[in-house]
């Protein structure tokens, strides 16, 4: 018992006699991630287009956090993350209706989530390229 009393006083004194401190942090605080809101992706949110039905926009990209009742042509998907280890994530996304057809698309506060990976800039670039040859071949059947 005389030993380790001994070292238990001695060590604060020995460990000021040190260059430096060596990070003895022992013990460290768990954070977890803490979602808040609609969770959506970039690829998803792409995909929206005028046009679309309430239905088709709930099935793209899930239900709004908020349908204010005041607005009911407007949904907002609104999410407030913070992620351990990683920048926040914070923004609005807003979805303007006329008659359950999708007539304004609001994207201006979705810059925190993350960029699209390089398989979805692949399927991105494949349906916009789909999209222009479906257009151009409407507007040839339309002119025949």
């Amino acid at each position: 018992m005389n030993k380790l009393t001994l070292i238990v006083f001695l060590l604060p004194f020995l460990s000021a006699c040190l260059p430096e401190i060596p990070d003895m942090s022992l013990l460290t605080l768990y954070k977890d991630d803490i979602r808040q809101g609609s969770v959506l992706e970039r690829f998803k949110i792409n995909q929206l287009k005028l046009g679309m039905s309430k239905i088709q926009v709930q099935d793209l990209i899930g239900s709004p956090s908020i349908i204010d009742s005041f607005h009911n042509n407007q949904w907002d998907y609104i999410n407030h993350s913070t992620l351990h280890k990683k920048d926040d994530i914070h923004y609005r996304l807003v979805l303007k209706f006329n008659d359950d057809v999708l007539t304004h698309i609001n994207t201006t506060g979705i810059g925190s989530l993350s960029q699209l990976t390089d398989k979805e800039k692949e399927a991105e670039n494949k349906r916009i390229g789909d999209e222009k040859e479906a257009k151009k071949l409407k507007l040839l059947k339309k002119k025949q």
